[in-house]
């Protein structure tokens, strides 16, 4: 694991890159920080999370990095290991966790709740939307004793992907009070908000096909797959969430729920006090 820093003292904000090592997106997002070396107002830890599964391209050693914040991972385990360094370094702080995706080519944020600072900070970002997972998933990032924000920048392993992440590096750090050069307030943003529901399983086949779009309405009848060309058809309307046709080995994604609207105040991103969620219509 790799820790650097910008400014001076103690940090209470963190940029996690690679925590999956077929996720490069982020270590450019902190490489370009780190050779820019921006003025900040207050220092910030870079981490270059599972360098060992960066270096060799696979999405990790023994075990995922993001499933090993617990204790159902072998105690020898690379990640199990690497987890609970991890967890010392970020403990206390506001963390962006950057990661790529095989579902939608737009960034989005991931949560597990939208509690503070979630509603601050995701309205300064450029993404399509938010994702609360609630508490799916044991041993993530999200266990840790940190404030946590994941972002999905783009498709992996694509150069917009890769540039997506230096946006979204610095709209958090500008958010977060990092950056001396942000005075100017970024415009704000209204960011859905989809609860992630049920799984979608695969049925046994070769191939697999995605016609659906991520965060747009799936209605009743419609054709959303399809397994070696055979259609799938929803039985009920549902709201896409991580759907792609081979992101996961049994399933397509989930069943996402709209859950409302996340707004920044008109002072803008980097003086929001009050964010709305509200009903979606």
């Amino acid at each position: 694991m790799r820790v650097e820093q910008l400014g001076d003292g103690d940090p209470s904000v963190a940029v996690v890159a690679a925590i999956h090592g077929d996720e490069p997106c982020g270590v450019h997002a902190v490489e370009r920080l780190l050779a820019d070396a921006p003025a900040v107002r207050e220092p910030v830890k870079l981490v270059v999370a599972n360098e060992r599964a960066l270096d060799a391209g696979v999405r990790y050693v023994d075990a995922d990095l993001n499933r090993s914040f617990g204790e159902d991972v072998p105690e020898d385990a690379h990640e199990r290991v690497l987890a609970e360094r991890m967890a010392d370094e970020i403990r206390g702080c506001t963390v962006l966790a950057v990661h790529s995706t095989q579902s939608h080519a737009a960034p989005f944020a991931i949560s597990s709740g939208v509690d503070a600072p979630v509603p601050a900070l995701v309205p300064a970002l450029s993404v399509d939307a938010l994702v609360d997972t609630g508490d799916f998933g044991a041993g993530r990032l999200f266990a840790t004793e940190a404030d946590i924000l994941e972002v999905e920048a783009g498709l992996q392993g694509s150069e917009t992907a890769a540039e997506n992440a230096v946006e979204l590096v610095r709209e958090f750090l500008a958010a977060t009070g990092v950056l001396a050069d942000s005075d100017e307030p970024a415009p704000g943003r209204e960011v859905p908000v989809f609860e992630m529901g049920e799984s979608i399983q695969k049925p046994p086949a070769e191939t697999y096909e995605v016609f659906a779009e991520n965060f747009q309405e799936v209605t009743e009848g419609d054709t959303y797959a399809a397994a070696d060309g055979e259609p799938l058809v929803a039985d009920e309307a549902f709201w896409p969430v991580l759907l792609s046709p081979y992101g996961y080995a049994h399933q397509f994604g989930y069943r996402g729920e709209p859950a409302g609207v996340l707004q920044s105040s008109e002072d803008g991103a980097n003086s929001t006090s009050v964010s709305s969620l509200s009903s979606a219509q």
